[in-house]
Formats: structure tokens, C-alpha cells, sequence
């Protein structure tokens, strides 16, 4: 799949919404699980196709409901703090041209710690990393 700047773009503010205050692993662990996403093998993927598409899927990652306070800096009504926008491209970058493993081991789903209880889907994955304040999981088969 080509990847477009349409794609890197997006990624990088999904990155910003949902990890800025993560280390640029822990920022490359979330990018992994959308690059997961984006190549699940299916003709026809439930998560859409391409980065940007499987970013902005609704209520997948909240920094992109319009509700998020984060809505406007993704949205650009409010700018993003340049520096910590580069490190999100770094992530996006290095994730998207295959230059980083993928430390999450395959996970497609992660939420933070900061999260009073689990979320539901949590029952029948498999816990795969824990970094920074977000935990892993991939579905198991």
C-alpha cells in the first residue's frame, strides 16, 4: 500500500491526540497498532483503508470525535506546539517506512491508564506491551 501525505498527516496528529505526552516509543508502539490495522491481510478491512481512513474511522480514536478536546488542534482551529508535532512525524515517519519493529506485537487495539475500568472489548484479547500509560492488546483467533 502506498502510503500519501494525506496519510502522514494524519497519523502524525493522531499520534499528537492520543500520545503527545509519550516518549517517541511509546508514541511508535500507537503508530504500530494502526499500522496493524492498516495491513490486517483483508480485501475489504472493517478498519478502512489506508492510515488516514483507519485514523478518522469513528469513535476508533477519540482525539478525532468532535466532542475530543483535542478535535481542534487535529482539526486545525488550534496549532499544534511545533516540537511536539515533530516528534509525532518522527513516529509516523519511522512506523510508516518500516524503519522501526513493531514493539507491540501485533496488537490493533490499546487503551490508557488513565481509564477508570478496562474497556469491554479488553475481554478475549491478548495483552501484548504495557509502555508509557497505554496498554496493548491483539485479538486472539
Amino acid at each position: 500500500m502506498t502510503a500519501t501525505d494525506k496519510d502522514r498527516d494524519v497519523l502524525a496528529r493522531t499520534l499528537w491526540g492520543e500520545a503527545r505526552g509519550e516518549s517517541l516509543a511509546g508514541q511508535i508502539a500507537v503508530a504500530w497498532t494502526i499500522r496493524n490495522r492498516v495491513n490486517d491481510g483483508k480485501a475489504k478491512s472493517w478498519w478502512g483503508e489506508g492510515y488516514a481512513c483507519v485514523c478518522q474511522k469513528p469513535y476508533q480514536f477519540s482525539c478525532w470525535n468532535k466532542s475530543d478536546p483535542n478535535y481542534a488542534y487535529l482539526s486545525g482551529a488550534k496549532s499544534i506546539p511545533v516540537r511536539e508535532f515533530a516528534q509525532a512525524q518522527s513516529a509516523a515517519d519511522q512506523v510508516m517506512a518500516g524503519k522501526v519493529p513493531d514493539p507491540t506485537g501485533g496488537a490493533t487495539h490499546y487503551y490508557a491508564t488513565s481509564m477508570p475500568k478496562p474497556p469491554t472489548w479488553v475481554r478475549g484479547a491478548k495483552e501484548t506491551l504495557r509502555l508509557g500509560h497505554h496498554i496493548f492488546f491483539k485479538d486472539v483467533p
